[in-house]
């Protein structure tokens, strides 16, 4: 029910997606008139894949995730996380309230044992068809060093488990590449990775961000949120600028056509893709599967076919990798 659109656009994306994938069914949770009227102008009011959960309360936008927890105990963002750990869903898909999202599902699914804060991830596309995954971004503004650490084993066990990467690489952004830089906290997370059995490679800076020279970026959520805003801004700026200079002369929009197919392929590159990382029985990994099929983000095809064996595997590995560090 939330997001910039609500069920005027996740009703339409739902019944795309289900076209495309006949394994897959949906549970639609939140007010089942508003549902069942946006299913109808879809042409979708009866279809056997689909089933509506009413649920009478909405977190809006702009609610605190405290109150959403406190008082929403009724809305669709609870009742549809309830559908996973009930075991009536594999995944929960929202495009509402991420800091709601999030405080909720910890609530209602709880942490791995030893892990204390979620994280949010994102995949950045670099050079040669590499590409890095980069948390936690915007989460945990203050995180200590050895919740660094926890972020590192959740980026590297899920790069694993998508990718099937044995032994993906891991690295700490920093202000640079040497050991004497960077604050005490980074330090400190540097060194309880170099300790860990995870394969970390030391520091790397801003303007690695877009090369894909290393499989797992990790940083706070402050640093990582401003760093992503900061590229969202820039891909907006090139936008601006590209579509001006496109329109300045009649050349200039002749070029344009013949470049629409390169400029829409970028396009798809560049848009970033927001994962969830819930160290609880794989549920950010299966909510990315879905919510990245939903709204038709491009990613590598274990993400869109979510499977018990790979939920079993996550969580077995996970778990084996943390111990070790």
């Amino acid at each position: 029910m939330g997001g910039d659109y609500g069920p005027s656009e996740i009703v339409p994306a739902a019944l795309s997606i289900l076209n495309k994938h006949k394994e897959l069914r949906l549970l639609l949770v939140g007010k089942e008139e508003v549902i069942s009227q946006e299913l109808q102008k879809n042409n979708g009011p009866s279809h056997e894949r689909i089933k509506i959960v009413h649920a009478p309360e909405v977190v809006e936008m702009h609610e605190a995730p405290s109150h959403a927890l406190r008082n929403k105990k009724e809305s669709s963002m609870r009742r549809a996380i309830e559908q996973v750990r009930d075991g009536y869903a594999a995944a929960c898909v929202s495009a509402g309230n991420t800091g709601a999202l999030m405080a909720t599902s910890r609530f209602v699914l709880k942490m791995l044992p030893g892990m204390d804060r979620p994280a949010i991830c994102t995949i950045l596309p670099g050079v040669d068809g590499r590409h890095s995954h980069v948390l936690d971004l915007g989460a945990n503004v203050d995180s200590s060093s050895e919740q660094l650490l926890q972020f590192a084993v959740m980026g590297a066990q899920l790069t694993s488990a998508v990718e099937n990467k044995d032994n993906p690489t891991v690295a700490l952004l920093n202000v640079g590449e040497e050991d004497i830089k960077g604050n005490d906290r980074v330090k400190q997370a540097a060194t309880l990775l170099e300790e860990s059995h995870l394969n970390y490679v030391g520091y790397v800076e801003g303007t690695d961000l877009y090369t894909g020279k290393v499989d797992v970026i990790v940083c706070d959520g402050f640093v990582g949120n401003i760093a992503l805003k900061a590229s969202e801004g820039l891909a907006d700026f090139l936008k601006h600028h590209a579509t001006v200079q496109f329109k300045s002369t009649l050349y200039s929009k002749f070029a344009a056509v013949i470049a629409l197919p390169v400029l829409k392929s970028l396009k798809k590159k560049l848009i970033p893709k927001i994962i969830m990382v819930l160290p609880y029985l794989v549920f950010a990994v299966l909510s990315s599967k879905v919510m990245v099929a939903l709204i038709e983000f491009h990613l590598p095809q274990q993400l869109k076919r979510p499977s018990l064996k790979l939920k079993k595997m996550f969580l077995k590995e996970f778990m084996k990798n943390w111990n070790n560090c």
